[in-house]
């Protein structure tokens, strides 16, 4: 992902995707079909993560590396 400020970085959502909601993510070819809005990721259940969440991992994935 690369947000606003220049932040760069790869996220795994593997251990993200947990509870009702983001059950049907865990299928592979299911989570491959996601839509951008102007905010963030969605998907067609109504699954998203919010870009402040998304920015917080991504900011620290990069500051542990």
């Amino acid at each position: 992902m690369i947000f606003n400020d220049g932040l760069k970085n790869v996220i795994d959502f593997e251990n993200l995707i947990w509870g009702e909601i983001f059950e049907p993510l865990k299928d592979k070819n299911y989570f491959k079909n996601f839509t951008l809005n102007p905010f963030t990721i969605e998907w067609q259940n109504g699954a998203d993560f919010s870009p402040e969440f998304l920015y917080e991992i991504a900011n620290k994935k990069q500051i542990a590396s």
